[in-house]
């Protein structure tokens, strides 16, 4: 049975940093390519940064581009998003998930955590 988990989360506030983790099991992790997304209250669900199956392929929203940095390790199953700099408008539930396409929308991605919730005090 596929388990996505992500921790890190918490209340940091601004200039602070974060590092998130989403541990897979239940699948072979590296046939998957990875994202991050994040809902924030009355908002739809933003793609923040995905990563492909090997690493070699990143990508970041504009809005996080040079504070945050997303990362791999296959061997532990694991996902990583470190964030930096953080802003109150960085206050979001942050979900990780797996799919089998590269930086896609949410709704192709097929495994979802269930989410670790980060808040930005100014």
């Amino acid at each position: 049975q596929v388990q996505v988990v992500e921790s890190g989360g918490g209340l940091v506030q601004a200039g602070g940093s974060l590092r998130l983790s989403c541990r897979a099991s239940g699948l072979t992790f590296d046939d998957y390519h990875m994202g991050w997304f994040r809902q924030a209250p009355g908002k739809e669900r933003e793609r923040v940064s995905c990563i492909s199956w090997s690493g070699a392929m990143t990508y970041y929203a504009d809005s996080v581009k040079g504070r945050f940095s997303i990362s791999r390790d296959n061997a532990k199953n694991t996902l990583y998003l470190q964030m930096n700099s953080l802003k109150p408008e960085d206050t979001a539930m942050y979900y990780c998930a797996a799919g089998r396409v590269y930086c896609a929308t949410s709704h192709e991605y097929k495994y979802w955590g269930q989410g670790t919730q980060v808040t930005v005090s100014s």
